[in-house]
């Protein structure tokens, strides 16, 4: 049976407790994103000269990048603890107030999906990362008093595939605001070979090479790649993996030379056959396919359209002259526009 959703970033429990033994702990063994740890580096520095607690830091970018791991490698190159949540998690402004009164001085306190808190919780957070206080309502109706309570300096790190939703007053609060990039060939290779180490797999570094091409950017998806060809490996080619290997077993999985699997070609193939190459609205996509629309809109489209396969327009989605020759399907007239809203 296929592995689906083998080229999604999401992470089930026991992807996280894989990718947690492979991540590196220290900036030097962070391959890629040259432009963040630079920057990461000299905030870092200049923090433990001056005995401080490091600026707040808000990382974006799409999933599986490596924002997590940089939170906890910051925490380790700054050599103090680290509290980590996410937006979802915080609904009320109690849970908040629990978690910063106790952190510690110059403890770095993480928040992912942070483009996730709620109104009540971000407006909370707002003195707390700027003035490092906590205004906090004691007793209700006309009787209610504000008492405002101070909190040890920290460092807040925010995480975010969704930078352009996050509010302004939020985002100013953060002195560093750095993107993380997709990766290309030969920094997932790179990513790959020291993770096969890791694991104890014997491996070309074409086969790795290969597993790099088909990971859509993406060191999370690499190493989910790696794991499965690793297991193809042990049970067809007595546990070692070169270019052959890596090749049979990833046309196994489906996934292409570009890294796309079947999701991805169901929504190209509704848009360039059944609709003639669009426009045609997210919405008739997501009925089509039988996919949620905001999975294909985060997940799918952005390597779509990275690719130059697939359009946004304000008509909707569009597929190229690109996309009709890769997926070699014949251009015709389109039966009309009836589907372009959304």
């Amino acid at each position: 049976m296929r592995d689906q959703g083998i080229v999604s970033a999401s992470l089930n429990e026991d992807e996280k407790q894989f990718e947690a033994a492979l991540r590196p702990s220290r900036l030097d063994d962070f391959a890629g994103q040259a432009r963040v740890k630079e920057n990461l580096k000299i905030a870092i520095e200049a923090a433990k000269l001056r005995g401080e607690a490091m600026d707040h830091v808000l990382l974006y970018g799409p999933p599986g990048l490596g924002k997590t791991t940089l939170a906890g490698i910051i925490a380790q190159e700054l050599g103090v603890n680290i509290q980590q949540t996410s937006g979802p998690v915080l609904q009320k402004k109690l849970d908040l107030v629990g978690i910063l009164s106790n952190l510690q001085e110059r403890e770095v306190f993480f928040i992912d999906e942070i483009h996730r808190l709620q109104p009540d919780v971000e407006e909370m957070i707002y003195s707390a990362l700027e003035d490092f206080r906590m205004d906090i309502v004691i007793g209700t109706g006309p009787g209610a008093r504000t008492v405002a309570m101070d909190i040890k300096r920290f460092t807040a790190i925010g995480a975010t595939t969704r930078q352009g939703i996050i509010s302004a007053p939020l985002r100013g609060r953060f002195g560093l605001v750095l993107r993380l990039n997709p990766y290309d060939a030969e920094e997932l290779a790179r990513i790959v070979l020291r993770s096969a180490r890791l694991l104890e797999v014997t491996i070309d570094p074409d086969g790795a090479e290969e597993i790099a091409r088909r990971s859509r950017g993406t060191p999370r998806i690499a190493n989910r790649l790696l794991r499965r060809v690793r297991d193809y490996a042990q049970v067809r080619a007595a546990g070692h993996v070169d270019l052959g290997v890596a090749n049979k077993a990833l046309d196994l999985l489906e996934v292409d030379r570009h890294g796309l699997d079947e999701i991805d070609q169901k929504i190209m193939m509704t848009v360039l056959e059944k609709y003639g190459g669009g426009p045609v609205g997210l919405a008739t996509i997501s009925a089509a396919i039988d996919e949620e629309q905001g999975t294909i809109e985060e997940v799918y489209e952005p390597y779509l359209m990275q690719l130059g396969f697939l359009d946004r327009t304000p008509r909707g989605r569009i597929g190229t002259d690109r996309a009709f020759e890769y997926f070699q399907v014949a251009r015709r007239r389109s039966s009309g526009s009836q589907n372009t809203l959304f």
